[in-house]
């Protein structure tokens, strides 16, 4: 037992630097535990994807048959025929064939005029409001959805309940008391890597083996720690391996850096882990000057990318207990600027993709004559939207991530 016990323990720190993410050494937040990987009954996953910059919402959903939006909007005004009708007053952007398609598979809902009452037009103050769901100024250490992953169970030994997809540091929105939500950009960067040549790698697998065999050892409390966090290890690379090496020279999604963000989500989804909370984002939105070919590239990009996504989840029987938000610090402002942009604005629609209740437009569009100091008013507070994705999707109670007397928005349809 002496022996066996001083292999496993020098087995076992070899294996705790056998992955590296950062300042944790054992990829333990992908990992279910030992006893196996079944879903749970509540298993619905929500995936964020933030706007940075101010997506000028105007041009996204565009009010091209209401009075004011052809005189708001001369050098930016999108042609009529080429819009992705919702309705006869309001379409989406020539770009956005992709989210058109969900429209018409029932598969998009479109919330207009969210915002919130006297709203901020500083890029950082309005993403801290948004990614906290709070107004009160000062620093603030935790966001609504890290909040919601404080509220969410968490057994010992599974999967983290949040991941960040991204290369910009973790967002305020995940920021916990209670738990962590981890950051990665590539699924590679969890694989298992051995040190040395094949022959080296061959030894270590087989120490791994041998750790596996071994006894519980319930009278040891040490070796029990031990020889589950090497468990934990060895099953969560075997898995990583087997999610990557079948989309290798294989992916259906186009070549922007979204679509490879989504892609890597969606294996982590089939692969049956227990993350129910993902988060990435989309930058380039603060178009002050030449707006109209940038945008329309940057919602090419959006739409493709959660049209690939979508379609990957559906071919794999996920699309169900997958929803998807889109959000952005702001709006832009309803007159464009000498420049061929726009300026910072406030209100704007939102997009959720899933098994919504009702597709199409959700709330009328924002008067193009009522405007406060050149901004759309908003009807929609963003946090009854969290709300929505919190109660009926979720299953959590929003009241500790966005605060009381925000009622859910009539969302999904049940699944």
């Amino acid at each position: 037992m002496r022996s066996h016990r001083r292999a496993f323990l020098k087995s076992s720190l070899a294996a705790s630097t056998l992955v590296s993410m950062g300042s944790t050494t054992v990829p333990a937040f992908l990992a279910r535990s030992a006893h196996g990987a079944s879903a749970e009954a509540n298993d619905r996953v929500l995936v964020v994807v933030q706007l940075i910059g101010g997506n000028d919402g105007l041009n996204t959903v565009v009010p091209h048959g209401l009075d004011g939006y052809a005189r708001h909007r001369r050098v930016l005004r999108l042609p009529s025929g080429q819009i992705h009708k919702i309705s006869k007053e309001v379409g989406l952007h020539p770009a956005m064939g992709g989210m058109a398609k969900l429209l018409e598979e029932g598969r998009l809902a479109v919330v207009q005029g969210v915002g919130y009452p006297n709203p901020d037009r500083s890029h950082f103050r309005s993403m801290e409001i948004w990614e906290s769901a709070r107004r009160e100024e000062g620093a603030l250490e935790t966001g609504w959805l890290g909040r919601t992953i404080d509220a969410l169970p968490r057994p010992t030994g599974r999967d983290a309940t949040a991941l960040h997809v991204g290369n910009r540091g973790l967002p305020l929105a995940l920021k916990a008391k209670h738990s962590e939500a981890p950051s990665l950009e590539r699924l590679e960067q969890y694989r298992l890597q051995l040190a040395g040549d094949a022959g080296d790698q061959r030894t270590m697998r087989a120490a791994l083996d041998q750790v596996a065999r071994l006894d519980r050892a319930a009278d040891d409390p040490l070796l029990g720690f031990m020889r589950r966090s090497t468990l934990t290890a060895y099953d969560s690379s075997k898995r990583l391996e087997q999610v990557i090496q079948p989309a290798a020279g294989k992916s259906s999604y186009p070549n922007y850096g979204l679509a490879r963000r989504l892609e890597l989500i969606a294996q982590i989804v089939k692969a049956g882990f227990g993350t129910r909370i993902f988060y990435t984002a989309l930058d380039g939105f603060d178009t002050h000057a030449n707006q109209l070919g940038t945008h329309a590239a940057l919602l090419t990009e959006l739409s493709d990318s959660i049209a690939a996504f979508h379609k990957d989840l559906a071919g794999s029987g996920q699309a169900d207990r997958v929803a998807l938000l889109t959000f952005s610090e702001f709006g832009r402002r309803v007159a464009e600027n000498a420049s061929g942009g726009t300026d910072h604005g406030a209100a704007a629609p939102l997009f959720v993709v899933g098994p919504v209740k009702t597709a199409g437009l959700i709330g009328p569009h924002p008067s193009l004559e009522d405007l406060e100091d050149g901004d759309l008013n908003h009807h929609t507070d963003f946090r009854r939207v969290y709300a929505s994705l919190l109660e009926t999707w979720l299953a959590c109670p929003s009241r500790q991530a966005v605060g009381a007397g925000f009622e859910p928005l009539p969302l999904f349809r049940s699944v």
